[in-house]
């Protein structure tokens, strides 16, 4: 694969999930909020949405991540498996 020389944005917006549910935008003030840039960047350009718990960010299956764990992860590039795996895998 060659490496790209276009320009690269990795924004990283703490506090901004995604849920599909739509019974859940009642007391989402983010959801319920105008968000014109971001309907536009959304529109515009592409991106994607990471899991943010359980094995795919280190931790046991079933437990909430943070952001502590989610940059760990993005900036390793890789899953970093997190204490409690490593101490339970010894």
């Amino acid at each position: 694969m060659q490496p790209s020389k276009r320009p690269f944005l990795l924004l990283i917006r703490d506090g901004w999930g995604h849920n599909p549910d739509p019974q859940a935008f009642a007391g989402n003030a983010i959801c319920l909020a105008k968000t014109p840039t971001e309907d536009w960047l959304l529109a515009t350009y592409p991106h994607v949405l990471i899991k943010t718990s359980g094995e795919a960010v280190g931790l046991p299956a079933g437990t909430m991540g943070n952001s502590e764990v989610g940059h760990q992860n993005i900036g390793a590039g890789r899953i970093v498996d997190q204490e409690v795996m490593r101490i339970s895998r010894t």
